[in-house]
């Protein structure tokens, strides 16, 4: 191999010893980060706050190696880095300690848990649907034939006592004709004195005459012109939409059945499907807002009006019903919508939903039990709020927890506890 050769390969060689020399110093860096030690140390006394509580120290470790347990300090036998002692009480409970000056830099912040009103947004989608007791169906009590539509295009607006219709029905028309017959039998036993019989059959003539859908007016219009009406007009009993048509102008109708269905539209419902999950924190009477993306910009308040007795059994999901106003007829049936209903909990104990990390079936939070130590504690969470949680269990108002760089510092407590705490196979179920 030449000269030039020999130059040439050692190149990578003194590269990679460099690399290892920054590697090493960069390591003990870290350590003093987290130790609170100056830059450039290489103390390996025990932990202060593990002194402080008069703890024998377990043993001692590498930070970046922490299989290496020896019972003296010293260098790390793999990378030579200084080893850091673990007490014996702070392995049995995986506190750690870093310093308060260097957690800004670690990007470690902390939240101290407060006892507030907590209030759940909970959202769903719904779909706008007609209010059922705002509807009105139009039916005939006699058979006949129509004669004239007035009404004859579904989506067309209606007022209480419009005509819809005109009807020739034969069976009408003779009864028409019996109350008359009845009206003058009825004067000629007023003259010859015995009125009683003759008024009992004009009474029992108006009577099926308006069980057949003939309101006072026409009656008295029948009665003042003594000739019975071959079409009668039958009109709206409600105002509102017409929603529903089955009839054409010639039909054929008979008794019973439906020639129109109207809806007032003044006042709708929302039906939300809300899971089944937060189904039991919604009541009667508890506020809703409404948005569309038919109206973006626009929002409807509301209350719910009933919680439905049952679930969808596929999607899992409840219903409920939100009645809102809609005088300006904006709102129209089965436009889909969200709805966001805001549940008021009360005083409960809450902190930042990143102060917890999630271990299998375990949720811990780090405690700041001062002079910088950090330990773990495992809490019982309840509801959410948008970026609060609530604690039921495991620390109280007032505790300062780890909200922000959590997670670096479950690291470090993995490292100084292994065998311990975080032993039991928990975090990595």
């Amino acid at each position: 191999m030449t000269e030039a050769a020999r130059r040439a390969h050692a190149v990578p060689a003194i590269l990679a010893g460099l690399l290892m020399i920054v590697a090493l110093v960069f390591r003990h860096e870290l350590v003093a980060w987290f130790t609170g030690a100056a830059p450039g140390s290489t103390s390996a006394e025990p932990i202060a706050g593990g002194a402080a509580g008069g703890s024998a120290v377990a043993y001692y470790t590498c930070s970046m190696h922490p299989q290496v347990h020896l019972d003296r300090p010293g260098t790390c036998p793999i990378c030579s880095m200084p080893l850091v002692s673990v007490p014996r009480e702070d392995q049995a409970a995986g506190t750690i300690r870093i310093d308060e000056r260097r957690r800004a830099p670690l990007g470690i912040r902390t939240t101290a848990a407060v006892k507030a009103p907590l209030a759940l947004a909970i959202r769903a989608e719904g779909r706008l649907v007609v209010d059922e007791t705002r509807l009105h169906d139009v039916t005939l009590k006699v058979s006949g034939y129509v004669s004239h539509l007035a009404v004859n295009a579904t989506g067309q607006r209606v007022g209480a006592g419009d005509v819809l219709l005109t009807l020739y029905s034969p069976e009408l028309y003779a009864a028409e004709q019996e109350y008359l017959i009845a009206r003058q039998g009825r004067k000629l036993s007023h003259a010859a004195g015995d009125p009683a019989r003759a008024d009992a059959m004009v009474r029992a003539a108006e009577t099926k005459l308006r069980l057949w859908g003939l309101s006072n007016e026409q009656l008295r219009a029948i009665a003042e012109t003594n000739a019975p009406v071959e079409r009668v007009a039958f009109r709206s009993p409600a105002a509102g939409v017409v929603i529903e048509k089955t009839v054409v102008e010639g039909d054929a109708v008979t008794a019973g059945q439906r020639l129109f269905r109207i809806a007032d539209l003044d006042e709708i419902w929302v039906e939300a499907d809300v899971h089944e999950a937060d189904l039991a924190r919604i009541a009667k009477g508890d506020p809703a807002t409404v948005t569309l993306t038919y109206l973006p910009g626009r929002t409807f308040g509301g209350k719910v009006a009933f919680v439905y007795p049952y679930l969808d059994p596929a999607s899992r999901t409840g219903r409920v019903r939100i009645a809102l106003a809609n005088k300006q007829r904006e709102l129209k049936p089965d436009m889909f919508a969200t709805v966001t209903f805001a549940v008021s909990l009360g005083d409960r104990l809450q902190i930042p939903s990143s102060a917890v990390i999630y271990t299998g079936p375990r949720r811990l939070v780090f405690v700041d039990l001062g002079d910088g130590r950090l330990r773990p504690q495992e809490v019982t969470i309840g509801a959410r709020s948008g970026d609060l949680v609530e604690v039921v269990d495991g620390i109280h108002a007032g505790d300062v927890v780890v909200s922000s760089g959590n997670f670096l510092v479950a690291a470090e407590s993995r490292i100084r506890a292994t065998g311990t705490f975080w032993g039991d196979g928990s975090a990595g179920r």
